[in-house]
């Protein structure tokens, strides 16, 4: 098991919408880098990662394309 990087941004309304379109199908997320990004400031060289297990990658790509992220998915 690993995980995988679904989407990488700065927008936090965007990881928000996200995880809750992936909480309410039951698919556990991981916020990577967030503190990281917050002590680099307003710059975009990092940028916070949802991540997912692989096994619910699938699902989780197909929930969030439905909810009209599938731009931001990586």
């Amino acid at each position: 098991m690993f995980m995988i990087c679904l989407i990488r941004t700065m927008n936090p309304a965007t990881l928000n919408f996200a995880q809750a379109l992936l909480k309410d199908a039951e698919i556990e997320t991981f916020l990577f880098d967030m503190n990281t990004s917050v002590m680099d400031g307003s710059t975009i060289i990092i940028r916070r990662r949802l991540m997912v297990i692989d096994e619910d990658e699938e699902e989780a790509r197909a929930i969030l394309e439905a909810g009209g992220l599938g731009k931001e998915l990586m």
